[in-house]
């Protein structure tokens, strides 16, 4: 293959990485979630717009206002995870954004003037940022579980009742417990995705 990453790379952020049910009780700790933002914050977003927000939901008050809003399937998995994550997209991330950009001046005054136009761009760059997190979860040697069977709905008004936020995932985080994963379900071949023109 014409990798550059080694093989066990591969097998750790891709190959054998798999969507965790079940974990341990061991905690996941402020310094491995710090360590996980300083490598994806380099992923890529448009502009730089970095709009994805992190709700860390560690208090059993937080937990069970967040279980009430999650699928049922979700919950008892949600339950237990050592540390969950609501993952959201901030419609307001143009706040954070330099006044000047270097190559696109009028960014922040014109490209993202219109709310629908920044809550656009926010759900798709923070997309892109749940990727990069999932893979940094792995990277810590952690599993990751993210859901999105819950009631968005709920879980905006919960934690983000401001209405400058909606959540785009939540993730069950920590080492992966026993009977962690369902059998791998097939992935398209090349052939089924890739046209050239």
């Amino acid at each position: 293959m014409s990798l550059v990453l080694d093989s066990a790379a591969q097998r750790l952020l891709f190959r054998d990485a798999r969507t965790a049910n079940a974990f341990t009780d061991e905690p996941v700790t402020d310094e491995q979630v710090r360590a996980i933002h300083d490598l994806v914050k380099y992923g890529p977003t448009s502009m730089n717009q970095q709009p994805l927000r992190v709700v860390l939901v560690r208090s059993d008050e937080a937990r069970e206002r967040l279980l009430g809003h999650m699928a049922e399937g979700n919950r008892a998995k949600t339950a237990s995870a050592p540390l969950v994550a609501i993952l959201a997209a901030d419609y307001e991330f143009h706040r954070e954004l330099p006044s000047q950009f270097p190559h696109f001046p009028q960014a922040k005054d014109v490209f993202f003037a219109e709310r629908s136009v920044r809550e656009q761009s926010a759900w798709l760059n923070a997309a892109l940022q749940v990727g990069y997190f999932i893979v940094g979860v792995r990277a810590a040697g952690l599993a990751a579980g993210p859901m999105t069977g819950f009631d968005a709905e709920g879980i905006n008004k919960e934690f983000f009742p401001d209405a400058e936020h909606g959540v785009l995932a939540v993730v069950n985080i920590g080492r992966p417990g026993e009977n962690a994963w369902l059998p791998r379900l097939p992935r398209l071949d090349y052939d089924e995705v890739f046209t050239t023109v």
